[in-house]
């Protein structure tokens, strides 16, 4: 399975659907792309139901879009976590962090 991501942008909510890994290899070039793309954005929902592997990387790239939607007000959620992602955000406290649908 190919690592992407697809955004699209209703209104003033980004919807990103992710697939594959979220790691150290584009963790880096995900968080930039979204962060460049939440201007007039209040609500962003990243949709990880073909996402099967997160890093530390790409928990630091969640983390980095949540502050900044903190700046704007804004609120994340995360949804169609799988059963090891939903694992690895109870482990590192990002259920608490994140709000997860």
């Amino acid at each position: 399975m190919e690592n992407s991501f697809v955004k699209e942008k209703k209104e003033s909510t980004l919807v990103v659907h992710m697939s594959g890994r979220l790691d150290s290899m584009n963790a880096a070039e995900f968080s930039r792309d979204i962060l460049a793309s939440l201007a007039d954005v209040s609500t962003v929902i990243l949709d990880f139901a073909e996402l099967i592997y997160i890093s530390s990387a790409g928990l630091r790239a969640l983390l980095q879009i949540k502050k900044q939607m903190n700046q704007q007000n804004g609120e994340v959620i995360v949804k169609n976590l799988s059963g090891e992602i939903t694992e690895v955000f109870t482990m590192t406290g990002f259920d608490q962090i994140l709000k997860v649908e």
